[in-house]
């Protein structure tokens, strides 16, 4: 009898332990999955955003240099003919020579210095790299002011906090494209950024006062599904609101320490 309550005892024993170890087993399997799920998701997160943030990157160069192209043709080309033109009426007539003049011709070649100069910087293709998207985008704005005679204006408020520099890249690109959807398509006469950091986000708010536009159809557009898909890849909420008086766009950037 005892020799059976042994043998019942070891058979007890077993069961349990292959028990324990099929559990632990079956746990090990169970987080190692999870595991590599969890490190393939961030894999592809991360390639999602390296490549979002290539192609941010791509277009702002294309965008300057398309920007650059318009301005010499349509300002600083139209400048140097008229330069050209007075130049040859004093070439071909001695008697229109005078002080007031070359002083008309002056102010012309100035201008036109002055615009290339404004162009020249223009296309530094790394200013939103060596600075900050709030510079960055407010020489934008200087620049679209002086050629486009549009009222522009940033207001930043708060301690400016230090972002990541890709996302912040990723920020500028946003603007670009929402600036260029209110020269493009509101009519506006102005622009006005409001910039906001407190201790936890940095809200931005692009403002125009345009013709506004219906939003249900907007949506169905890639400019608004490529800003929405940017500022959800920086964790940002993106938020829009647009009637017959104007937009507004908003981006909510959360701030981690």
């Amino acid at each position: 009898m005892q020799r059976e309550e042994i043998q019942l005892l070891i058979i007890s024993f077993s069961i349990v332990l292959f028990t324990l170890l099929l559990t632990v087993f079956i746990l090990f399997f169970f987080f190692q999955k999870k595991k590599t799920k969890f490190l393939t998701d961030k894999l592809e997160a991360e390639l999602r955003f390296q490549s979002e943030l290539t192609k941010s990157k791509i277009e702002i160069k294309e965008q300057t240099l398309t920007n650059v192209s318009r301005e010499l043709h349509d300002n600083v080309g139209q400048m140097l003919s008229v330069v050209l033109m007075q130049m040859n009426f004093l070439i071909e007539d001695n008697n229109r020579y005078s002080v007031s003049e070359l002083k008309k011709i002056k102010e012309l070649v100035t201008k036109s210095l002055n615009e290339i100069r404004l162009l020249s910087k223009l296309m530094n293709g790394d200013i939103f790299l060596n600075t900050n998207f709030i510079t960055a985008i407010s020489e934008d704005l200087d620049r679209i002011k002086a050629l486009k005679k549009i009222k522009c204006e940033i207001h930043v408020s708060g301690e400016v906090r230090k972002i990541n520099i890709e996302h912040e890249t990723i920020i500028y690109r946003i603007l670009q494209e929402s600036i260029s959807n209110i020269l493009r398509h509101s009519c506006s006469d102005s622009i006005k950024i409001n910039v906001l950091f407190t201790d936890v986000n940095c809200r931005i708010d692009i403002i125009d006062t345009g013709k506004g536009f219906d939003l249900e159809k907007y949506k169905k557009g890639s400019g608004l599904s490529n800003i929405e898909t940017r500022a959800d890849l920086i964790g940002a909420n993106f938020m829009i609101y647009s009637d017959n008086k104007g937009t507004i766009v908003t981006i909510d950037y959360p701030i981690k320490e």
